[in-house]
């Protein structure tokens, strides 16, 4: 009798995975497959619907409880899948009371398969402790959880609700436990984890919470941020960026676009000169630093030199690697009813975006070349820079150890250590 759990989208997903696998198995749940989904794009909540059928026609008698963003935006289209036996919330996932009525709703074969509730109702954070992340060799701490924001492209919100915090003292002491169980790196984590401290009382910044984390935690070798919007740094994020080497010299920002017009018609805080004087101050501050960023292909509106301004951007802001998003229309969101541009003229424009973007990443490998890193080892036989590039080892070495290596080449996507 097994229990697993399937997840789909970000860091979060990842680390709330590790709640659900406990809390549902604290609940006696067994036979059942859980999917935590994401619904950031189109594409992630059809990968998810693609699994859920795969899964039941490999293992028929499988019960499957379907929760993440996805499910908690559109629930009744998870419903009714045939393939699905249950669908819980955001909120509900994390709760030891709802994996016990859960489990009994699927052991009296229950026909109500709907437990979600209104997301934009919660206002404190139900964030749980987790001692580790499976198949993880660096650890995440969740900070933070939803939004106050809203973009016009983006339906998070509506999955994961209003900006909440953990209290600072709560996050230390999450940390120290997953320090005294092995983990080298943490990383802090959440839908926007800049917005840090906004609810709490004294409204702390993300800046004054990660020089609590480096005091306070003196073993903790390596702190990393997940995904920032720059807009949002305080100046004590610049300081420790600049005086605090245990803080990772690599930042993944959420640019989303080059251009100010379509940058003000997606309803973002920031224009392109913003975020290249991000980018210098911090690079002037930490001249290791490596920015990796999101960029959306496609949207609503945008002209073809609109578009080479987001292009354009990545030598501007000297970005060394990519996701790059075609635009997809999220139901319910201001820019589904914008003027939409042709698919195939979408993908297009994806695709120039990842060359640029395969590009910058080849010009940093190349200057990576001699140089010595510490790098963390994972498994697989590959492990990670301070500026997080992956690196080939030369040998096998057991996940979670720090070595100092000469990088000797690279392949185009990862670098080869000597």
């Amino acid at each position: 009798m097994s229990l697993d759990v399937v997840t789909f989208g970000c860091r979060l997903n990842a680390c709330e995975s590790e709640v659900i696998r406990r809390e549902a198995a604290g609940a006696g749940l067994v036979d059942a497959v859980v999917v935590n989904t994401c619904n950031v794009t189109s594409e992630a909540v059809r990968q998810a619907r693609q699994t859920i059928r795969r899964i039941k026609r490999e293992r028929p008698d499988t019960r499957i409880v379907v929760t993440g963003c996805a499910a908690q935006a559109a629930p009744m289209q998870f419903s009714e899948m045939s393939q699905v036996d249950r669908v819980i919330g955001n909120e509900e996932k994390l709760s030891t009371a709802s994996w016990a009525q859960t489990r009994a709703a699927l052991d009296s074969c229950s026909p109500d398969k709907i437990a979600v509730a209104d997301i934009m109702a919660v206002t404190l954070p139900t964030m749980h402790a987790v001692d580790h992340i499976e198949r993880h060799t660096r650890a995440f701490v969740q900070v933070q959880n939803g939004c106050d924001h809203r973009c016009t492209f983006c339906i998070i919100p509506y999955g994961r609700g209003n900006s909440r915090s953990l209290p600072m003292d709560e996050v230390v002491a999450q940390a120290q436990r997953l320090v005294a169980r092995g983990y080298r790196e943490v990383v802090l984590t959440g839908v926007d984890i800049t917005s840090y401290g906004a609810s709490l009382p004294g409204t702390p910044r993300l800046g004054a919470l990660v020089k609590r984390i480096l005091k306070d935690i003196p073993e903790l070798t390596r702190l990393r941020l997940s995904s920032i919007d720059s807009v949002e740094a305080d100046e004590d994020l610049f300081d420790a960026l600049g005086h605090e080497p245990r803080l990772m010299p690599h930042l993944h920002l959420s640019l989303q676009a080059g251009d100010d017009l379509i940058l003000k018609r997606m309803k973002r805080r920031h224009s392109r000169g913003d975020a290249i004087a991000f980018c210098d101050r911090v690079r002037r501050l930490r001249p290791d630093v490596a920015f990796g960023a999101d960029i959306i292909a496609g949207f609503p509106t945008e002209t073809e030199d609109m578009f080479a301004r987001s292009l354009d951007l990545v030598d501007a802001c000297g970005l060394t690697q990519l996701h790059v998003f075609p635009f997809s229309a999220r139901p319910d969101t201001p820019a589904a009813r914008m003027p939409q541009l042709d698919r195939a003229i979408i993908k297009e424009r994806a695709r120039r975006l990842r060359e640029k973007g395969e590009a910058a990443l080849h010009t940093h490998l190349e200057a990576q070349v001699g140089a010595r890193r510490q790098v963390l080892t994972e498994r697989g036989g590959i492990g990670r820079t301070e500026q997080f590039t992956p690196v080939r080892l030369a040998a096998p070495v057991e996940p979670g150890a720090i070595l100092d290596l000469t990088m000797a080449g690279h392949d185009g996507r990862q670098l080869l250590a000597a």
